[in-house]
């Protein structure tokens, strides 16, 4: 994160509130489980196979979607030469807007599978070169480095990047608040809400370098 310019920080921060909004939806559609927190889902695979639970097949259907959408976004980011991210974003936008229609056909799972995937594709917005400068759902990461930052603050290494690591965490958390708050029974517009939002990230990344 202290590799990312302020207007970048600031573009990181608006798609992670984006990911912790649609990660709460999806959460309480599946009944606990998650559509960009894959942590979460992988202790969910893990108990469920230990437990010969059904829900270990939803949770390794969501961690394989959204690691084919981390590979699609990567591949897609990688054969475009101009305005990368605002190509990418867009995607993602077409994306919850097909996971918010199937939501409202009724095709509950197939919108859960579209989510995650869309969250696997945002995060490779701000990849270069194969590395992902700002992972934008990876939460206790996030928190290492603040933790991290801090201590060697207090070690006198002046380390001053650990506030944006705290600053992704709590808009990610905000991000989750609002989701619930926003997330009802059908009909329902909060996944087109996020799906409009991603349209004008995307816009607003035309305007970043």
């Amino acid at each position: 994160m202290n590799r990312v310019e302020i207007p970048h920080r600031i573009s990181a921060c608006s798609l992670a509130g984006l990911a912790g909004f649609t990660d709460a939806i999806g959460f309480i559609r599946s009944g606990g489980f998650f559509v960009s927190f894959m942590s979460g889902n992988s202790t969910r695979l893990g108990v469920g196979l230990a437990q010969r639970s059904h829900a270990a097949a939803l949770a390794a259907l969501l961690i394989c979607t959204f690691l084919l959408g981390v590979i699609a976004g990567s591949v897609l980011g990688g054969r475009v030469r101009a305005h990368r991210a605002a190509i990418i974003l867009a995607s993602v936008a077409v994306l919850l807007a097909a996971a918010a229609y199937l939501n409202d056909a009724g095709g509950a799972l197939l919108s859960l599978v579209v989510l995650a995937f869309a969250m696997g594709a945002e995060n490779t917005v701000f990849e270069l070169g194969g590395d992902v400068r700002v992972g934008l759902t990876y939460i206790t990461g996030d928190l290492v480095r603040a933790g991290s930052g801090i201590a060697s603050s207090i070690l006198g290494r002046n380390d001053d990047a650990w506030p944006s690591y705290l600053l992704l965490w709590g808009a990610f958390l905000c991000g989750t608040i609002v989701g619930a708050i926003a997330c009802g029974p059908p009909p329902n517009l909060s996944l087109w809400a996020a799906s409009a939002a991603a349209l004008l990230l995307a816009l607003g990344a035309l305007r970043l370098k």
